[in-house]
């Protein structure tokens, strides 16, 4: 209370119409200048999508797909060589002469 003495009312309309104004201020230099505007927690207000955009998120999506491919791939394989390392090594000769027959 006692800084709106010092300030008094006409000193507290006056900051909040000169930050009023400065924000207006930035925004339009933003526009102007062709950078994004962002909302208060630095999220893109207006998304910028070209066909830039969206090849590089197929060609991404495509890498992923690909790369989940690989892993389970892998997976199997290290499922059959822990079998093996765990396994008794007559079960694994039984497993190979049964492979032979």
């Amino acid at each position: 209370m006692e800084l709106l003495h010092i300030i008094g009312g006409p000193g507290i309309v006056g900051i909040v119409v000169a930050a009023s104004a400065a924000w207006v201020f930035t925004t339009w230099l933003k526009v102007r200048h062709g950078y994004p505007l962002e909302g208060s927690w630095g999220q893109a207000l207006k998304p910028v999508v070209n066909s830039e955009h969206v090849e590089r998120i197929r060609l991404l999506t495509a890498e992923n797909a690909q790369m989940a491919a690989e892993l389970a791939a892998i997976k199997e394989r290290l499922v059959t060589l822990e079998r093996i390392a765990t396994d008794s090594g007559s079960r694994l000769a039984h497993e190979i002469d049964k492979l032979k027959h």
